[in-house]
């Protein structure tokens, strides 16, 4: 017997009312087909005089359930995996399921690093925002891969080219800065940062002759200062 899978959702328009549904809708069911959708409109809603009686429109959105909750396939290791990406793979399958975000998973060792890339179609919840989720991801799989030994390789978790977008956007960022910070002889600070961001940052700098560069500021946030070489700090 076939079931539906229905939410009930509201906006100013009906337009934003269907969207609402629709996102909440994906939440519920992730890899959705949004031409199966089919919208029942409750209210169109009322926009009042000068904004007095306003009402929303709601809409209830439904979808066959065949499918909703379903559990992913059981993780399978890769024949090719060594036994540290292996471990890489599982954790990163794990923690992604955890959090509802369909990928597939790429695993790509050196002798220095060990690099797992996710893809799919919507990776902004791994990612997070100023890609703290993904960067939380990554401490976690250095911590738990490497405890306590000294062959340790740098792991790196990246999310359909992230890391390279974001780095590119940072190198800018800092030239941009340390410019500045030479011009007019004066600090300039930045936004906050995590740990990996601030490390770009700071690598990125290391040997420019007219400024230095230090972190102020708690977590979360801690944020990167860049200093003319001739300022008292």
């Amino acid at each position: 017997m076939s079931t539906e899978l229905s939410v009930e959702a509201s906006g100013e328009t009906v337009g934003e009312a269907k969207w609402a549904a629709l996102r909440e809708l994906e939440r519920k069911r992730p890899g959705l087909d949004k031409a199966s959708v089919r919208f029942q409109v409750v209210s169109e809603g009322e926009r009042g005089l000068l904004g007095v009686g306003y009402e929303p429109a709601r809409v209830i959105a439904s979808c066959d359930a065949a499918g909703a909750g379903e559990e992913q396939p059981a993780f399978a290791p890769h024949a090719d995996d060594s036994a540290d990406a292996a471990r890489l793979r599982e954790l990163v399958d794990r923690i992604t399921r955890e959090i509802g975000v369909r990928c597939t998973i790429e695993i790509v060792e050196s002798d220095e690093e060990i690099r797992a890339t996710c893809a799919g179609g919507e990776l902004g919840l791994l990612i997070g925002k100023h890609g703290q989720t993904i960067d939380a991801i990554q401490y976690l799989a250095n911590a738990i891969l490497f405890r306590d030994r000294d062959d340790r390789k740098h792991v790196v978790v990246d999310a359909a080219g992230y890391r390279a977008r974001r780095q590119a956007t940072l190198d800018a960022l800092a030239l941009r800065s340390a410019e500045r910070a030479a011009a007019t002889g004066q600090r300039v600070e930045l936004d906050p940062m995590t740990a990996v961001e601030r490390k770009i940052v700071h690598e990125k700098l290391k040997e420019d002759p007219e400024v230095e560069t230090l972190s102020e500021g708690t977590e979360p946030n801690r944020y990167v200062v860049i200093v003319p070489r001739s300022f008292d700090v």
